[in-house]
């Protein structure tokens, strides 16, 4: 059993930097993954990501129900926009954007008490299976339902990156695991305002 998590999890690594590096290769923005999209927020309210136009976005693709990544990324998106407040930023411009993996699970309730522990800017998005699916396979997204013997319940294997999408809706950049809090902070400071 060891043995097949590994293999799955090595098949995750894999799929992740082959993501990682088509995304960041080029210099091409413009090919890059994103899409619009409609969406039910953590509000109950169906909203569509046109509605952020003339704002960055931070997109992030996880689920409720993460032990770990998750949290640790929304965290970090959390403490980058605080680090650029506390230092007299507008972040008004950027909309922080969370969008379930894992909508069997992860209803309006479920959501409207996870983003409580995150930036109150946060917008948490559910839907159903297939338009979740369709909007995972525009940002180019891997996830997958994942049994796990001792463990109640199953997990969702999936990517763990923070899309950037510029004020028009296009693809920008990334934020990998490897990137701080500061490293997003700096990103945005040149084209933020302060209060």
């Amino acid at each position: 059993m060891k043995a097949i998590r590994l293999v799955a999890w090595i098949a995750v690594a894999i799929a992740a930097v082959v993501a990682y590096v088509s995304f960041n290769s080029g210099g091409n923005k413009t090919s890059g993954p994103g899409g619009p999209f409609v969406l039910t927020a953590h509000t109950g309210e169906k909203i569509s990501s046109k509605s952020f136009h003339g704002k960055y976005q931070l997109i992030y693709f996880g689920y409720s129900y993460c032990p770990d990544v998750c949290r640790i990324e929304l965290h970090k998106l959390t403490t980058a926009l605080n680090i650029l407040e506390e230092e007299g930023y507008d972040t008004s411009p950027i909309q922080p954007v969370f969008i379930s993996v894992d909508p069997e699970r992860d209803s309006v309730k479920e959501l409207a008490d996870y983003v409580l522990d995150y930036h109150p800017n946060l917008i948490a998005f559910t839907g159903s299976v297939q338009e979740i699916a369709d909007v995972a396979k525009q940002y180019r997204v891997y996830y997958a339902k994942r049994e796990q013997e001792g463990y109640d319940g199953y997990l969702m294997d999936h990517q763990s990156y923070i899309f950037v999408m510029d004020k028009d809706g296009k693809y920008n950049r990334l934020f990998s695991s490897k990137d701080k809090p500061q490293d997003i902070a700096n990103t945005f400071k040149p084209v933020l305002e302060k209060k």
